[in-house]
């Protein structure tokens, strides 16, 4: 429940002045061109990422797969976040960067989701890339159930009322 008074507006949008949870009402929104990027990270053995790496992992191409996963993520944040609204996704990519020097070998997630719409695309590319890396968790758990999901988190987000939005270093 917020911490506004009863019959006052709350900070939070997603709660109307009564405390009850609503999905915000975005009819009277001018559509704009909107753009947000995320990332997040997953950890994994040495060997588990030299499978990764090498294409030889049991259920194929790891990457590939997590690709794709991801932009099946992104098109269904909807049906998973009970309070986003469906967003019509004029484009999603997923890139991948393996971090193999130190001492915890790492694959990065990065992505872009874009629309053009009366509502921002934040929870589209933070589902892409945790949709992503449980992707890569799954088709690697069984020679690494310790691998870890990590830092996920909005980088960027542009368009819409507040404009261009960008995370601190």
């Amino acid at each position: 429940m917020p911490h506004s008074l009863p019959n006052t507006p709350s900070p939070l949008t997603h709660f109307d002045a009564q405390g009850q949870a609503h999905m915000v009402d975005v009819g009277a929104k001018a559509s704009t061109h909107r753009v947000a990027v995320a990332i997040g990270r997953i950890q994994m053995l040495p060997s588990t990422l030299a499978l990764v790496q090498a294409g030889t992992a049991k259920k194929g191409d790891v990457l590939g797969i997590a690709r794709i996963a991801g932009i099946q993520g992104a098109k269904r944040t909807s049906d998973l976040i009970p309070l986003c609204h469906p967003l019509a996704l004029t484009r999603v990519a997923l890139e991948f960067e393996v971090l193999s020097e130190g001492s915890i070998p790492t694959i990065v997630c990065k992505a872009t989701a874009e629309t053009v719409g009366p509502t921002g695309v934040e929870m589209e590319a933070l589902t892409a890339v945790q949709v992503a890396l449980l992707t890569i968790y799954d088709m690697c758990k069984a020679t690494d159930r310790g691998m870890i999901i990590t830092d996920v988190k909005l980088l960027e987000k542009q368009g819409g009322k507040s404009g261009h939005w960008v995370a601190e270093k």
